[in-house]
């Protein structure tokens, strides 16, 4: 495995990459057309619960943590901060992204869900951003939203529940199914004869 360090110029310096490969009004940065070369990994972990740190201390400013968010890339090997100069590697230990509020709407597509996460970017459950469903060790069903190139972001465990009261039985392939609908796609999360209550 290879040691953790840090880049050249440290956090300060990454920083400084990532403000300037930040284009003002624009969105987010087209990091997926940058192949900068990987300069190794540092000590930079996100947290099962969406927190964020650098050499074992948690970032604090929120700023920060929302720019380091916008140059975040999920490679073949490994999550990457990537900027147009360095490419590094950094440890996720769940989802890089936690949903933090849910909002229900109804439209043309019927039901819509739309989640926050903790570093301000919004999706919308549908076909574009499906809903998928994991059975964890310990906490049953673990429900996750793609926010954009293959990075996810885990819900919440109390907007889990609101989803359940979201969610609705239909056929499978030939099997009873609940799941919740968005934007006009059904994502199942277990079979309808094994629903319990949620662990």
């Amino acid at each position: 495995m290879m040691a953790k360090s840090s880049p050249a110029g440290g956090l300060e310096s990454l920083t400084q990459a990532a403000g300037r490969a930040q284009a003002p009004g624009r969105g987010l940065p087209p990091v997926h057309l940058w192949n900068p070369p990987f300069c190794g990994d540092i000590d930079m972990r996100i947290a099962r619960d969406g927190t964020w740190f650098y050499m074992g201390s948690p970032i604090g400013r929120a700023p920060l943590v929302r720019l380091f968010s916008t140059i975040l890339r999920k490679d073949a090997e490994r999550y990457v901060l990537v900027t147009p100069v360095e490419r590094v590697g950094i440890a996720v230990e769940d989802a890089p992204f936690l949903a933090v509020e849910m909002k229900m709407t109804q439209g043309e597509r019927g039901q819509a869900l739309a989640f926050r996460t903790n570093v301000e970017d919004w999706t919308e459950a549908g076909p574009d951003h499906p809903l998928r469903f994991e059975t964890g060790d310990a906490e049953g069903l673990k429900p996750y939203v793609h926010v954009r190139a293959d990075l996810w972001a885990l819900v919440k465990r109390a907007l889990f529940y609101d989803l359940v009261a979201a969610g609705e039985v239909r056929e499978v392939d030939g099997i009873a199914m609940f799941g919740v609908a968005s934007n006009g796609v059904f994502f199942p999360m277990q079979r309808a004869d094994e629903l319990g209550a949620p662990a």
